[in-house]
């Protein structure tokens, strides 16, 4: 199903080209949080973007939201659904990546907001660094009352070298504790061809985006802005929270940690 309708503000053609295709994957329990993350991107300050959404499983919750928000009346709207079975977030963002063509490539979960300014710092940011292959900026966290807490990321705002994620990275300890992210992958603006060169979101449980940066990283540099860009909403219900309940958590950081190693040992990755 393809989106046919307008939203408030100024909208281009849908027949204009894109430069960001914006990708989320969502299931009917994520449903209620759509209309949030559609108000923020009708706020982007960058307007060539195209929204291209992938429903996992039952499709009847999220397009009653959808046409409730307005957003399956806009033009930069494309909505597909793959059929009943709900394949996970990786497949579901997979398909969403593959329908788009748009030079950037930016992660938006269904759960989230993106900061009015996001599209446009990140655009910015990978312009004016040809040789990197992503872009991040900070995450607030977004909590249950709609407060906005900072967070202090290890990395100064500039140039990442290649490597410098995995590098970052704390895995150590038990039970999620000692675990670290140097960069909130969830917010992660991609160069297309780079996400495609890697297989784009991989098979790992509750942390396809973290494979996915770290592997990003491990080819190409990247670029951290000071700016926050994401905003990253904590509820009962995210998925990530229940990660620490997954018996192959240690063995799927492995396997992350020797594709990481193995793209090191290959020369970088070039557009």
């Amino acid at each position: 199903m393809y989106g046919e309708y307008g939203a408030a503000g100024d909208v281009p053609s849908p027949d204009s080209v894109p430069q960001v295709d914006v990708v989320t994957a969502v299931h009917a329990l994520y449903a209620r949080f759509i209309p949030s993350l559609w108000k923020s991107l009708r706020a982007q300050t960058h307007s060539h973007w195209r929204w291209w959404i992938e429903i996992d499983g039952e499709p009847g919750q999220v397009n009653e939201a959808l046409r409730g928000c307005g957003a399956a009346a806009d033009p930069r709207v494309r909505v597909s659904h793959h059929g009943p079975d709900v394949l996970g977030p990786a497949i579901t963002r997979n398909l969403a990546f593959h329908r788009g063509t748009a030079p950037f490539v930016q992660t938006a979960d269904s759960d989230d907001e993106l900061e009015p300014g996001a599209l446009a710092l990140l655009t910015a940011a990978l312009g004016a660094n040809r040789d990197a292959g992503y872009a991040l900026g900070q995450a607030r966290d977004l909590l249950t009352g709609g407060e906005l807490r900072e967070l202090r990321l290890p990395l100064a705002p500039g140039v990442l070298d290649r490597g410098a994620l995995p590098r970052y990275w704390i895995t150590g300890g038990t039970g999620g504790q000692g675990y670290r992210l140097p960069a909130h992958p969830a917010g992660a603006m991609y160069r297309r061809a780079l996400v495609a060169g890697l297989g784009a979101w991989q098979a790992a449980e509750g942390m396809e985006d973290t494979a996915l940066l770290m592997s990003a990283s491990a080819s190409s540099p990247g670029v951290l802005i000071a700016d926050p860009t994401l905003r990253y909403r904590r509820h009962p219900d995210q998925r990530s929270a229940r990660m620490r309940d997954f018996a192959g958590g240690g063995v799927q950081i492995r396997g992350i940690r020797s594709r990481v190693a193995a793209l090191m040992n290959m020369p970088p990755w070039r557009e």
